[in-house]
Order: C-alpha cells, then sequence, then structure tokens
C-alpha cells in the first residue's frame, strides 16, 4: 500500500482550482511508478521519498512545479523539461503541459532505479572565477532599493551571487525576468540564497 500523508490532502485541497488535477495527477503518477514511495512535507512542500529524497511538486498563484532531485539523469534528454521555474517542467498550468502519464512513470522508476543503486545526485563543476561577475543595472538598481537585500548581496560568495544574476539574466521572457528579480530581492532580504529551499533544516 503507498504510504498516503494526510497533510498532502489538506495541501491540495488549499490549492488553487487550476492546481488541484494536477497535484492529484502528479501524485497518483509518482504512486504508480513506485508504490514503495513516502509521501513528506519538506519546505513546506509534498515531496516523495524512495531510499532517499525522489521527487517533489508544489503549487502556486498561478502555476505548479514537479521535479526530480536527481533531473538531469532523468529528464536531460527531454524537450519538455526547463528551467523556467522551480522543478523540471516549467509553469505547469495543466495537465496538457506535462509529459504523458506514462513518460512521466518511467521517469519515476527511473529515480527508483537510480536511487536502489546508491547513484548520487551529480555536481555541477564550478565556474572559473576569472572574469569579474558582470550584473545588470536592473539588477544593481532593485538592490540599492532595499538595504537588506543588498546588504545580503553582498555578503555571498562568489558563486552564491552568480547564482542569484544568472537564475535571472537567464529568463528568457521580460515578465518572467522581473518576476525572478523581484523574488530574488525578497529572499535576499531574507538572507536566504537562492537554493535555500534545499537546504537541510
Amino acid at each position: 500500500m503507498p504510504s498516503k500523508d494526510p497533510r498532502f490532502d489538506a495541501y491540495i485541497a488549499k490549492a488553487a482550482p487550476f492546481a488541484r488535477p494536477i497535484l492529484k495527477h502528479l501524485r497518483k503518477v509518482v504512486h504508480s511508478g513506485c508504490p514503495q514511495a513516502e509521501e513528506k512535507m519538506k519546505w513546506s512542500m509534498p515531496h516523495f521519498d524512495y531510499k532517499g529524497p525522489m521527487c517533489g511538486m508544489a503549487a502556486f498563484k498561478e502555476h505548479c512545479s514537479f521535479g526530480f532531485w536527481k533531473g538531469s539523469l532523468i529528464v536531460g534528454g527531454d524537450p519538455t523539461a526547463t528551467r523556467e521555474a522551480m522543478g523540471h517542467f516549467g509553469r505547469i498550468t495543466g495537465l496538457s503541459d506535462l509529459p504523458s502519464e506514462k513518460t512521466l512513470i518511467a521517469y519515476v522508476r527511473k529515480a527508483v532505479q537510480l536511487n536502489d543503486a546508491g547513484v548520487k545526485s551529480p555536481r555541477s563543476k564550478p565556474k572559473e572565477k576569472s572574469e569579474p561577475l558582470e550584473i545588470p543595472q536592473y539588477f544593481t538598481t532593485a538592490l540599492q532599493r532595499n538595504k537588506k537585500a543588498r546588504a545580503t548581496f553582498d555578503s555571498f560568495s562568489y558563486s552564491k551571487r552568480r547564482e542569484y544574476v544568472e537564475w535571472v539574466t537567464e529568463a528568457k521572457r521580460e515578465a518572467t525576468r522581473e518576476d525572478r528579480l523581484a523574488t530574488a530581492v525578497e529572499w535576499m532580504a531574507e538572507g536566504k540564497g537562492l537554493h535555500w529551499r534545499y537546504q537541510p533544516k
């Protein structure tokens, strides 16, 4: 029997109407691909574990996200995979934004195989600190308007500053860039790095 967490039901019930069928579908897919998956709430979001972290989903005001812990080893060649939002399938606003159920179940099974084999998440090679970090003027201006965010940014290591700058500047659409910039300033004002959600508590 799948290990169900009643907090998942509460999370789905509180989600926006458009998000509920998406979250229910993803939950069903994960348990189809891995009947032994354990449901756990991490960083206030639903996650699935099997011999360690496997995948997670989340609902926001206008979209959902879904991603695998070892995503690059699972969805690396999928043309629908993107980094336009948290997770691996971009801003999910409907079931049509996701790969087919068969494909998703296959991804879950691949995640199971990786965890069974004890494969570690690949670490990206750090970029050489050979050139000064290029910070766009709009990024600098946004920081100047928020003293706490500016102080946090200045206290960050080169790599942490670069993560935020690249995340914002790599946005393909101006609206996405503006959203990311606002989120970045908000998080930095709270003293958070870009990947704060994934840091162990």
